[in-house]
């Protein structure tokens, strides 16, 4: 067999961005299932809110072996049902008169450095076992910001590497030409 000309993409598990997306869905199916009541729709929106984070970030990094245009729509899919997210928990906050921590306040930066160190659920769900619904949220916010940034740069790589690259058409083609070329002689 010739070249290949699928890369060898996909291994969304290794990415801290799918790893951060898997502690929001943790933390806010707890968050969910523990503080909202039993008949509110919002648990199931915000619960879906957070899968479809999680799981468009693997199905893009899955599909990017043969689309870049579909691991780039995918990968802001997450982004966008992040945000969705987000506006629920800052609901949450707001109509039941709870303080939404001001960026500058030492409980919001000392949630930053801890979000900021860990990637793996169990700390989180352990964590906020813990903690109070007012807590609970904003540790889920501050998560979900964190999300986005890295959601934001792996959009601008992928922007990038499609430049430089370009998508699996040209790749396939090349490989075309490179076999006609040794093989066929032209």
């Amino acid at each position: 067999m010739g070249e290949r000309f699928l890369p060898l993409n996909g291994n969304y598990r290794n990415l801290i961005v799918f790893k951060k997306a898997e502690c929001i869905y943790d933390v806010t199916f707890y968050f969910a299932n523990n503080f909202l009541t039993k008949s509110d729709r919002t648990i199931d929106q915000m619960i879906q809110a957070a899968r479809s984070g999680r799981q468009n970030i693997a199905e893009g990094s899955a599909a990017s072996v043969t689309s870049s245009e579909t691991e780039i729509k995918l990968i802001n899919v997450a982004r966008a049902s992040l945000q969705e997210l987000l506006l629920d928990y800052e609901d949450y906050l707001r109509v039941r008169n709870m303080e939404k921590w001001n960026i500058n306040d030492y409980r919001s930066r000392q949630t930053r450095r801890a979000c900021s160190q860990h990637n793996d659920s169990e700390y989180f769900v352990d964590a906020i076992k813990k903690r109070k619904p007012e807590t609970i949220a904003n540790i889920a916010i501050t998560l979900i910001h964190q999300t986005d940034v890295l959601l934001r740069k792996l959009i601008d790589r992928l922007q990038d590497d499609f430049v430089k690259t370009g998508g699996i058409k040209e790749a396939m083609m090349q490989a075309r030409r490179d076999y006609r070329k040794k093989n066929l002689g032209y």
